[in-house]
């Protein structure tokens, strides 16, 4: 491998670390069920460590058990792992929470593979089509809806193939009948 080829690898390596990491911030990325997140107490190493949200979208965390963690960002769980935290425990906690791993989108119907796949930062609807194998013969192409949770509700959007896919997505390929 040539020093060019190293380089660009380098570089392509720390554009998706920090797409990925900017995404929870850019879009307030909520978190929920199947999300990896890491959890750090400074100056408390037994209390900090990597947690998978349950199917509940909670996390279970060293002296304060059981924590909710769906439905907020971030900043929001390390608002309340700190409220948990304190007094009781330690006066002024230093908490700090980062996504390790999103949770995966789904797409189905018309594709060679349907299922689940694992989320990667910056994916499109054609990136996606194309981890399921392709479309078959019979996809409707120009009729592709996703299936977006958004808090307790879901919204629907009409997909084009550059259309961003985020994590816990439903992708939906429709039959063409002719």
């Amino acid at each position: 491998m040539n020093m060019n080829t190293l380089i660009r690898l380098l570089t392509l390596g720390v554009a998706i670390f920090f797409a990925a990491a900017t995404l929870a911030e850019e879009l307030g990325y909520r978190l929920g069920s199947g999300d990896r997140v890491k959890v750090t107490v400074y100056g408390h190493e037994d209390l900090s460590g990597e947690f998978d949200l349950d199917s509940q979208g909670n996390i279970s965390l060293p002296l304060i058990q059981e924590v909710r963690a769906s439905g907020l960002t971030a900043d929001q769980l390390e608002e309340s792992i700190t409220e948990a935290l304190q007094p009781d425990y330690l006066k002024k906690p230093k908490v700090s929470v980062e996504v390790l791993t999103y949770r995966p989108f789904y797409i189905i119907g018309e594709v060679k593979a349907p299922g689940s796949y694992p989320y990667v930062s910056g994916m499109t609807v054609l990136n996606a089509v194309a981890l399921a194998g392709g479309y078959t013969y019979r996809a409707k192409t120009k009729a592709v809806l996703i299936t977006r949770p958004d808090g307790e509700e879901k919204t629907e959007i009409k997909a084009n193939p550059d259309t961003t896919v985020l994590p816990g997505d439903v992708i939906e390929v429709p039959e063409r009948f002719f």
